[in-house]
């Protein structure tokens, strides 16, 4: 792909988060860009207000002329969340259009940049918007991809003047991130998920081990130490590998303590001590997030101040323990959690920061493989809850599994105070019920419930 020859960019599914970001990249360094995706959200609608052209029809006589009388000036961007047999998608395949990826576009422009790229199966989103931050506000020009809406930004998108620096998220699901060859490496998780596409977490730590050959010569990565025990830390190359977490590892947090909702804590890596942290985004994972954060800007950031400054001003990303409602009397947190890992450290944060106070969670699972391959740990996670309300399960791009179903979670769970309901009915669960601390959890569409559960509640 050579950009200096391309004029148009064309998106298959511009309404997702990652390919979205990646819209507004290019509209924003003037090329013409536009797109189709399935339905209009707030995202596609934002996307248009910016002057992207955007239609929800899959029919080839809504593309362009200028894009179909293009070819070589044109280039097709698809994800793989759109199916191969959309129409347009087979009209750009028979005419002979460049066709890549959203993962290999972002591979080629990192390419030649210092980039820095995170990836795991969970923290990938909140631990990339904040090695974002730091940087931005430390005044270190960067470009970053990041796949959730930053707060202090409202955005998805960071646009560097000379884009020197990019900051990516690196996403494991169909391989995606096998496209980057960062400088610096961060691995957050490996727990098992995406088996629909790996079918084991084998396959799925092999994957990662192949990240980790793609780091550039004489690069960093920094690495969770529980999961530096799973891989093959045997990279080329001469890479520096450094583990962090929150008790052990090179890395590490000490003086952890919870003050006012936040996780007040100190630095310590080597014979570096810094103090004076407090991270407004609570969660015990989000300050080992933390730590991986600050150690790889170390290399562009050498004044620990902005270390501080940086962490300490981050307001957290959409949908990741995001306050809806946060009074005396009551508390409700809206969670991308869709990974029975995830919702047990959400859940065990939540706990230590209300101790004394009864916790309900409304959870959407989200697929039916990731259902029937962790149903077990979804029962173990959710019964940490006080009160449960399940809903349907989110099909996402697949189709029902028999047996697999929200109540087949709700007979292996323990807490004995669990309810399911159908999305559009889990309203009048608040008719009868006064949460003290309350939860939404998933990452289908239980987002559209937000601002209808929080009318609810602040008119009671």
């Amino acid at each position: 792909m050579n950009l200096e020859n391309l004029h148009s960019v064309y998106f298959l599914g511009i309404g997702g988060i990652g390919m979205s970001a990646l819209a507004r990249w290019f509209h924003a360094n003037g090329f013409d860009v536009s797109g189709y995706d399935k339905t209009s959200t707030t995202l596609t609608d934002q996307l248009v207000a910016e002057g992207i052209s955007i239609h929800f029809d899959d029919n080839e006589s809504l593309i362009s002329d200028k894009i179909k009388a293009d070819h070589k000036g044109s280039l097709i961007v698809y994800t793989p969340a759109v199916p191969t047999k959309l129409g347009e998608y087979q009209f750009f395949v028979k005419e002979g259009f460049e066709i890549l990826k959203r993962s290999q576009v972002l591979g080629m422009l990192t390419e030649s940049k210092y980039t820095i790229a995170v990836a795991g199966t969970h923290g990938k989103t909140t631990t990339s918007s904040m090695v974002a931050h730091l940087l931005k506000s430390a005044g270190i020009d960067c470009s970053a991809f990041v796949g959730g809406i930053m707060t202090n930004y409202n955005s998805n998108l960071l646009i560097g003047i000379n884009n020197d620096v990019m900051v990516v998220e690196a996403d494991e699901f169909d391989r995606s991130f096998l496209t980057l060859s960062p400088d610096v490496a961060i691995i957050t998780a490996t727990d098992a998920d995406h088996l629909d596409i790996y079918g084991s977490k084998d396959s799925l730590k092999d994957s990662f081990n192949e990240f980790i050959k793609n780091i550039k010569a004489n690069g960093s990565l920094f690495i969770e130490e529980k999961v530096a025990d799973e891989l093959e830390l045997n990279p080329n190359n001469n890479i520096k590998v450094s583990t962090y977490g929150l008790n052990a590892g090179d890395v590490k947090a000490q003086n952890l303590t919870i003050n006012n909702a936040k996780f007040e804590f100190s630095y310590h890596a080597d014979s570096t001590a810094v103090n004076g942290f407090e991270l407004a985004m609570p969660g015990f994972h989000n300050v080992s997030n933390a730590l991986a954060a600050i150690a790889s800007v170390k290399g562009l950031i050498s004044d620990s101040d902005h270390w501080v400054k940086g962490i300490n001003s981050y307001q957290g990303v959409k949908r990741r323990f995001e306050y809806i409602i946060n009074r005396e009397d009551l508390v409700y947190i809206d969670d991308y959690a869709h990974h029975p890992e995830e919702i047990k450290a959400l859940l065990e944060s939540v706990r230590a920061l209300y101790p004394n106070k009864s916790v309900t969670a409304i959870f959407q699972p989200h697929l039916f493989s990731r259902t029937r391959d962790f149903m077990d740990g979804f029962a173990e996670s959710l019964s940490l809850a006080d009160k449960v309300v399940l809903l349907d399960i989110y099909p996402a791009r697949e189709q029902p599994i028999p047996g697999i179903t929200s109540a087949a979670i709700e007979k292996k769970m323990t807490n004995g105070q669990t309810r399911s309901y159908v999305k559009d009915d889990v309203l009048q669960y608040f008719d009868d019920h006064q949460p003290e601390v309350l939860l939404t959890i998933g990452a289908g569409n239980i987002d559209t419930l937000v601002s209808p559960i929080k009318n609810k509640l602040e008119s009671k």
